[in-house]
C-alpha cells in the first residue's frame, strides 16, 4: 500500500477533505511517535510509505493516557475533541490496513490498555459510534443538567454498570462506544476485577448516589438517562446483553426515554 491508498482510506473514515486529511495524519502520527520508545518508532518509520515517515520522530516518552493523546492530536490539528477522536481512529484503521498485526505489536504491548482501543481498530472492521460530545449532549437533555453535571452522571453510572456486568460485555462496550466514555468503564472492571458483582437495584443506586453526590433518587433519574442514552449508541444485540444480566428489578432505569 502507498501514500495514496492509505490517505483514501483515512479520508473516507475521517470525512475529511485533502488537506484536512494530511493534517489529521500528521497529527496523529507526531502525537504517536511522543508517546512510544524511540526503539519502536524508529522500527515503524522504515514501515511506512515516504510521505508519513517525515512525520514520525524520535523523542523521550511523552507520558499521557489516552484521553490526553486525542487532546493532543486535536491541538496539533487545530480541532475540538470529537473530530480529534474520530481523525485519530481513522488513521489506526489505516494503519491496520497498511501494516500487519505483527508489525503493530511492539508498539501496542508498551502502552498501557486504555490505548488498546485504538489497536483493536487498526485489527476490526470500521465502527460507527456517536462522538462523545452528543452522548453528553444528550444526557443532559434527558436529565436536565448543564455539562458538568451530565459528565459526573455519565461517569458514576458506567463506572457502576461496570462493575455489575462481566467483563467480556465491558471490553464490548468499549469497542462500540466513545473513547471520551471510557476511562469509568475501566474503573468499573478494575474494582470488579472482570467478573460480575451480584447487586440489588438499592445498592446499585445507593453507589450511584454516592460517586454522583446526589440524593438516591435524583440519581435514578440520572441513570435512567444514561441507559437511555447508552441504548441509543450501541447495538442492540449488545444491549440485550447487558440487559440479560441485570435482575428484572433494573427494568425501570432501561426504558427508552
Amino acid at each position: 500500500m502507498d501514500d495514496e491508498q492509505f490517505m483514501t482510506i483515512v479520508q473516507e473514515k475521517a470525512r475529511l477533505d485533502r488537506a484536512g486529511t494530511e493534517r489529521a495524519v500528521r497529527a496523529t502520527l507526531e502525537t504517536f511517535s511522543e508517546r512510544i520508545a524511540p526503539d519502536r518508532a524508529a522500527e515503524l518509520r522504515v514501515l511506512l510509505p515516504a510521505q508519513m515517515r517525515q512525520w514520525i520522530t524520535e523523542s523521550p516518552i511523552l507520558p499521557i493516557d489516552v484521553q490526553q493523546f486525542l487532546r493532543r492530536v486535536g491541538e496539533r490539528e487545530g480541532t475540538d475533541l470529537d473530530p480529534a477522536e474520530r481523525h485519530t481512529r481513522a488513521v489506526f484503521h489505516g494503519l491496520g490496513a497498511l501494516l500487519t498485526p505483527n508489525e503493530l505489536a511492539p508498539a501496542a504491548r508498551e502502552l498501557p490498555q486504555d490505548f488498546r482501543p485504538l489497536f483493536d481498530l487498526a485489527q476490526q472492521d470500521w465502527v460507527e459510534y456517536v462522538p462523545g460530545g452528543a452522548f453528553f449532549r444528550r444526557v443532559a437533555q434527558r436529565a436536565g443538567l448543564d455539562d458538568g453535571g451530565a459528565h459526573k452522571a455519565v461517569d458514576a453510572a458506567l463506572e457502576t454498570l461496570a462493575e455489575r456486568i462481566s467483563g467480556g460485555d465491558v471490553d464490548d462496550l468499549i469497542h462500540e462506544l466513545s473513547i471520551r466514555l471510557h476511562p469509568p468503564l475501566w474503573r468499573g472492571k478494575e474494582h470488579s476485577r472482570g467478573e460480575p458483582r451480584p447487586m440489588s437495584l438499592d445498592k446499585f443506586l445507593r453507589l450511584l448516589a454516592e460517586r454522583e453526590a446526589v440524593p438516591r433518587e435524583v440519581a435514578r433519574e440520572h441513570a435512567r438517562a444514561v441507559m437511555a442514552t447508552v441504548r441509543e449508541a450501541i447495538s442492540g444485540t449488545e444491549f440485550s446483553h447487558v440487559k440479560a444480566q441485570l435482575p428484572s428489578e433494573f427494568e425501570p432505569l432501561l426504558v427508552t426515554g
